[in-house]
């Protein structure tokens, strides 16, 4: 019994990343954010989102990519998926917002250990593509209880 799965693909930086369907709220264009004083450093600042106040997280600062600037026309393909994580409404930041596939969960692989540098601590699996490898994120690992209390001003 074959049992698929619908993923959300994005890029960050030059990476394909997917998130299951079911833990996105909604995608939105790229806005603009208000940076948030002492906020920590993966927090570009918060959005109002129909009178509620989400923070952003840019997950290339996460995860440690060197920084990107982008043309006029890639700062129009660039958005926000907003999840929800332990309760709380969170924004991701994410350079090119792709398409959603379906996939086998069959095709999943566990992930390797490093892969470009993120810590495999955040992925739920990798699934290989026609010409690239495609890293599904675990959404619920992305932040320690530590950050999610940050995340919520909770200092």
């Amino acid at each position: 019994m074959e049992t698929t799965m619908s993923l959300v693909t994005f890029k960050i930086s030059s990476e394909l990343y997917g998130i299951n369907i079911m833990e996105v709220r909604e995608i939105i264009r790229y806005t603009e954010i208000t940076p948030i004083p002492n906020s920590p450093e993966f927090v570009d600042g918060v959005i109002t989102l129909r009178g509620e106040i989400i923070p952003i997280v840019d997950l290339g600062k996460r995860f440690h990519f060197e920084p990107i600037t982008f043309t006029e026309d890639e700062e129009l393909l660039r958005g926000i998926i907003v999840i929800t994580v332990e309760d709380m409404t969170i924004g991701i930041l994410i350079d090119q917002i792709n398409r959603v596939i379906q996939i086998n969960t069959n095709q999943i692989q566990p992930p390797p250990q490093m892969i470009s540098g993120i810590g495999s601590e955040y992925i739920q699996g990798v699934v290989k593509l026609e010409d690239n490898l495609l890293v599904i994120l675990n959404t619920s690992k992305l932040f320690s209880k530590k950050e999610l209390m940050q995340l919520a001003g909770r200092y």
